[in-house]
């Protein structure tokens, strides 16, 4: 491409962690005196925000980048950026030709001089020719614009300081850094948004860096909840969910629980380097019920981690059907390069993990689906998200179901409605 790139198009993939970090630089560019295009076709810069968490998420990547390059106008840019191009930069450079850049966020990278020219928010680069450093660049603290729908992820921390023995995650996004209170409660302001979303990789450990300083999550609740009407909070370690973070969630009047447990079996949690089981999992599910009935409840769980045994599959088979968890999801175990569970023997047959697999999502289907039956005929506050589209606060955006709404509610609302009937995931209101 000739001269510098007028308009731009980012596509994000993996996590809500991500989309914040697109949203960021989708600011810095416009700010550079980009303008979005409307699709890929007509854009100068195009920005594919990857996602390498497990094998399927890095194929989906993969898949992602060759589209585009396919179908991007002649002469556009193509740049790679996000979790790929920070785990395999010098690897990715080499085995995807037809990306112009490989770009890291909060790396120090190198940029090759014959590679098309983009704005400065994508001038950290790691080119496939090597050539002078660039001073790092970090996504977490930049402005962004007010949100353009009523609700908005918030990153309080990147990286993150635990050891879990299946997560590649802390060898490339680093150890935890925790955002000031300030930081985040400005980025808050700026958004403008009726619900908050707060994410980070371990979230109930913010302010807590390095084995250094105070957790700090129950203030920030607090704060953030002081200025916004809604307040969520996604991925908790169950170790750090105590009591008065419990209240913190309640007053805030969305009681959404997402657990990150993994599995219940002790034995298997312990190969996993990971903390507690399924009792002491089931207890604290129990004691958040009996102080907020309307708690709704979401965890992901591992299958097929190295030696798990059928009781380690029968026990997490039988902890679903008690804990009747609103929204489950269920993975199969991904080996990564340079974690723990990589040097570990018992792996298990893709078919047998393939078969537990399908069963506890049969059996989580059915336990969803009962639970989104129970609220036929209920009377329910919903924040609508666009026409005919609402969620109450059991639903957390981009993840679980909705409510389908009169479509004359207007987006951005608080509209009480009664719910008619279930389908799936979704619910229907009048």
């Amino acid at each position: 491409m000739s001269g510098r790139p007028q308009s731009f198009v980012v596509h994000t993939l993996g996590c809500p962690k991500n989309q914040v970090d697109s949203d960021k630089l989708a600011g810095l560019l416009v700010a550079d005196g980009l303008s979005p295009a409307r699709q890929t076709v007509d854009a100068d810069l195009v920005v594919v925000n990857t996602c390498a968490f497990v094998e399927e998420a890095r194929q989906e990547s993969i898949d992602t980048i060759l589209t585009l390059a396919e179908t991007k106008a002649p002469g556009a840019s193509l740049v790679v950026t996000g979790c790929l191009a920070e785990r395999y930069g010098d690897e990715l450079a080499e085995a995807l030709p037809e990306a112009d850049r490989i770009a890291g966020f909060g790396m120090t990278l190198a940029a090759g001089p014959s590679a098309p020219p983009v704005p400065a928010g994508v001038s950290v680069e790691l080119g496939r020719r090597s050539a002078r450093p660039i001073p790092a660049f970090d996504l977490l603290n930049l402005p962004r614009p007010p949100s353009p729908r009523p609700w908005a992820y918030v990153k309080i921390a990147e990286g993150c300081d635990r050891a879990c023995g299946f997560c590649a995650i802390p060898s490339f996004r680093g150890p935890q850094r925790s955002r000031t209170v300030e930081q985040i409660l400005t980025e808050v302001e700026q958004l403008d948004a009726v619900e908050i979303v707060l994410v980070a990789q371990d979230l109930a450990s913010y302010g807590r860096d390095q084995g250094r300083g105070e957790r700090r999550i129950v203030p920030l609740v607090e704060a953030v909840s002081a200025r916004a009407p809604r307040t969520r909070l996604l991925y908790l370690y169950p170790s750090d969910l105590n009591d008065n973070l419990i209240d913190a969630i309640c007053a805030t009047g969305v009681p959404y629980f997402d657990l990150s447990l993994q599995h219940v079996s002790r034995p298997l949690l312990r190969r996993m380097r990971r903390w507690g089981d399924g009792e002491r999992f089931l207890a604290r599910i129990e004691a958040i019920r009996r102080r907020e009935p309307e708690a709704a409840f979401r965890s992901n769980f591992i299958v097929g981690y190295p030696a798990e045994t059928e009781e380690d599959h029968d026990r997490l088979l039988r902890f679903v059907e008690e804990a009747q968890l609103d929204w489950c999801g269920f993975f199969a175990y991904s080996e990564e390069a340079g974690t723990f569970s990589s040097t570990l023997d018992g792996k298990v047959d893709e078919a047998l993990r393939s078969e537990r697999l399908a069963e506890l999502g049969e059996l989580q289907d059915a336990i969803t689906a009962r639970r989104r039956d129970m609220l036929v005929g209920r009377r329910v506050e919903v924040l609508v998200d666009e026409p005919g589209v609402g969620r109450t606060h059991r639903e957390a955006p981009e993840i679980d179901g909705v409510v389908h709404v009169p479509a004359g509610l207007a987006a951005g609302t608080f509209a009480e409605v009664t719910v008619t009937a279930a389908t799936g995931c979704d619910l229907e209101a009048a």
